[in-house]
């Protein structure tokens, strides 16, 4: 795909960068942590504040809570094209931080070293900020874009999205349903390789399977022999579990991103080769090195309540990543991995998806990155954790992660996302906003 070679539409008064970091920055310092469970702040707050921003530029907003303080926004925008209109959505919470392990207040939005500090700086609130300061912008100067914009932020991505973009779905599907294709977060990001930037948009997303075992047993005394004993049973399933090693699998999201890889590197991709050009990727490997196989690992365990007492009951958790089309040998795995007397819930279950890495949207992404960084490469990727994209799916929408930032070759990108010190660049968003304004005028 080329570079466009069309000019900015836009004079030079123009800045679509121009608040980017000052929204970034108050976004930040509105407190919404998200415990999984009824104790955090909620969203409303932050809600408030970006309906505000969007009616100071004439903007409307609808507001709608799953339950008291966990809210969502949705405004559209723009439009006339007679296009389905393009969903733009990303999250509000974040996860909770301990102020004692940052450098600086997690909450202050700190600006050191050129980089904007805060929780939600890489996860999500750089991206909300993007979005904000180029569509206010583009509103002041009367440059609304031809394709209509969904603008959906919403509660609860953090603990699975059931009180915020799951909810949307289930009680007011009408307010999205006519959107046909989708970007959200974690993707547009940069990774070097050999001196090469290599910009990733994601395209696909693993499946998650946040699983409670339960062994049961007989209870007994400390001192006796007891030969069902849940304790034990648990640990030996948990043990399997987590020493599992999850063969290579390559979805054609991940084929085509190897390929580009092994292009740079001077190779061919194949499956026996593609830890090592995962590797390539540097720090970045720590999470793409997750995308080429399944992945289980044990989080919690609990049982007893004193030291010579044999429980009834063992439990653990599970956090389980899935790759699209591998589902069933995930769970067969598990299942004879676990082996007998080992009961599965889930806390959360939720379908992998991949998207075609082709068509308008995609050449729109790629032409907004290359005529900011022309000599970059931009491929498709799949993601290991999880998006609001898996709710919005539901719409049978084409759904992509675009969020872009130009990186330093030397930054640890991927540790920042629930990390401590989590920060991002300041020309990174600058880079985004420019990249972002172009990609509304071209989708």
């Amino acid at each position: 795909m080329s570079q466009s070679s069309e000019p900015r539409p836009h004079g030079a008064a123009y800045d679509p960068a121009a608040e980017v970091v000052d929204v970034c920055r108050d976004l930040i310092r509105i407190d919404t942590s998200n415990y999984g469970d009824d104790s955090g702040p909620g969203e409303r707050k932050a809600v408030e504040h970006v309906a505000a921003l969007l009616d100071d530029v004439g903007i409307d907003s609808n507001v709608y809570e799953s339950e008291p303080g966990r809210t969502s926004l949705i405004a559209r925008w723009g439009g006339g094209d007679g296009r389905p209109p393009l969903l733009v959505h990303g999250h509000l919470d974040v996860v909770p931080a301990a102020a004692e392990d940052w450098q600086v207040d997690p909450f202050s939005g700190e600006v050191r070293d050129g980089f904007v500090w805060g929780r939600g700086a890489v996860d999500m609130k750089d991206f909300d900020a993007m979005l904000l300061s180029v569509v206010r912008a583009r509103a002041r100067a009367d440059r609304a874009p031809q394709r209509e914009i969904v603008i959906c932020l919403t509660a609860d991505e953090e603990a699975g999205g059931h009180k915020g973009a799951e909810f949307l779905m289930d009680h007011h599907r009408d307010e999205l349903a006519d959107c046909t294709e989708a970007v959200g977060e974690v993707g547009g990001f940069s990774a070097t390789i050999r001196g090469r930037r290599v910009y990733l948009i994601e395209a696909a997303e693993k499946g998650m399977a946040w699983m409670k075992l339960t062994a049961r047993g007989r209870a007994g005394h400390g001192s006796m022999i007891n030969d069902d004993n849940a304790v034990t049973r648990l640990a030996q399933a948990v043990a399997r579990i987590g020493a599992h090693q999850w063969p290579v699998r390559l979805t054609p999201t991940m084929e085509v991103l190897l390929a580009a890889v092994a292009e740079i590197a001077g190779t061919e991709a194949t499956p026996e080769n593609a830890e090592s050009l995962i590797d390539e990727f540097g720090s970045a490997a720590r999470m793409l090195g997750a995308v080429i196989r399944n992945t289980a690992n044990p989080t919690q365990l609990g049982a007893g309540y004193k030291v010579n007492v044999i429980p009834t009951e063992a439990t653990a958790h599970i956090d389980g990543r899935f790759l699209p089309g591998y589902e069933d040998e995930f769970f067969e795995t598990l299942r004879a991995l676990a082996g007998d007397g080992i009961e599965f819930d889930y806390v959360s279950h939720q379908q992998p998806w991949e998207t075609p890495y082709d068509g308008d949207l995609v050449a729109a992404m790629t032409r907004s990155l290359l005529a900011e960084d022309p000599q970059a490469v931009v491929a498709p990727y799949l993601m290991s954790g999880g998006t609001d994209a898996k709710h919005f799916n539901k719409l049978g929408v084409r759904s992509y992660g675009f969020a872009p930032l130009r990186l330093p070759a030397d930054l640890d990108f991927t540790a920042l996302f629930h990390g401590v010190d989590e920060r991002v660049p300041v020309d990174a968003l600058e880079f985004g906003a420019r990249v972002f304004d172009r990609f509304l005028e071209d989708a």
